[in-house]
């Protein structure tokens, strides 16, 4: 074989590689391209998974039922999807999401921190598979006892009883009793109850992130408080955010990282409760090195 014949046989093999690479590429990205169908939610990018965990938690809002939520949850695989939630709503907050969107990501988080769920619905349901041809739909006993009309007036209503005789029998009053509201999706506070400043703690270890203002809000039983906004204001700027966050620290703790020589103020938004002239203490170590400490904040409604 002459050099010239080998020569045009490789480029003729070298054209007809590239001739079917690019029909292969034209088929596979145009004509009939890779369809997923029932895909895992694990292989969901990043913004999709942000948007998957905020259904889960407005349908978690919903029914309360933190089995199913939990299950859902770990369809995507998370190494620790409690602290994902807490991140993303954390990450919501710095956007200006709002309040709305952003609680029940952190109610989730913090209801499947402790294990139960804040609200549970009532044990006793009653199910319904007639009605307009869907199955499961489930009525909790506090939504009958909400409605405005008794469910004995009810009951006359759609099946009145025939009298045996023209006399008129006396009508036997009704009681109704009011039915007891549902606990709210979270923790309110109770109206003309502020929080006040009950501890100013520094904190001096070296084995902690330096400079760390840390808050815990509690209500009048020492509950701690999720949701509650604290603002931090400085002469060259503010920062917003709210307790709950951190559920594994607790329902109302939350924290800001400060710097030295810089004087901050405080105001908890719910009962507007102000701090003025907040500075990173001055700490020593063991070996006579001064460094800026914490402090840890307390705050308590009466």
């Amino acid at each position: 074989m002459s050099r010239l014949t080998f020569h045009n046989t490789t480029l003729h093999l070298l054209l007809a590689l590239l001739t079917g690479l690019g029909l292969g590429l034209a088929y596979s990205w145009f004509i009939s391209p890779v369809t997923y169908v029932d895909a895992n939610p694990a292989i969901l990018r990043a913004d999709f998974k942000d948007q998957y965990r905020v259904v889960i938690a407005a349908s978690y809002a919903s029914t309360h039922n933190l089995p199913r939520a939990r299950a859902r949850l770990e369809l995507l695989n998370d190494t620790d999807p409690i602290g994902e939630l807490s991140a993303q709503a954390q990450r919501m907050v710095g956007l200006g999401e709002s309040l709305e969107r952003v609680q029940p990501l952190a109610q989730l988080a913090t209801d499947l921190q402790q294990g139960f769920a804040s609200v549970s619905p009532t044990a006793t349901h009653f199910t319904n598979t007639n009605i307009f041809n869907t199955p499961n739909i489930e009525t909790t006993v506090d939504e009958l006892s909400a409605t405005q009309t008794p469910t004995n007036q009810l009951m006359e209503e759609a099946t009145p009883f025939p009298t045996l005789s023209f006399e008129q029998t006396p009508l036997v009053p009704i009681q109704v009793t009011t039915s007891t509201p549902r606990p709210t999706f979270t923790p309110i506070p109770r109206p003309g109850g502020p929080f006040i400043l009950v501890g100013q703690d520094s904190i001096c270890e070296p084995g902690l992130p330096s400079s760390l203002l840390q808050f815990i809000l509690m209500d009048g039983r020492r509950k701690q408080v999720p949701g509650i906004e604290i603002i931090v204001t400085w002469s060259q700027g503010e920062d917003r955010f709210f307790t709950g966050f951190k559920p594994e620290l607790g329902n109302g703790y939350a924290d800001f990282v400060m710097q030295a020589d810089i004087i901050y103020n405080v105001r908890v938004v719910e009962g507007g409760a102000f701090v003025p002239n907040i500075s990173a203490p001055s700490c020593t170590d063991p070996n006579g090195v001064k460094y800026s400490g914490g402090l840890l904040l307390t705050f308590q409604q009466p």
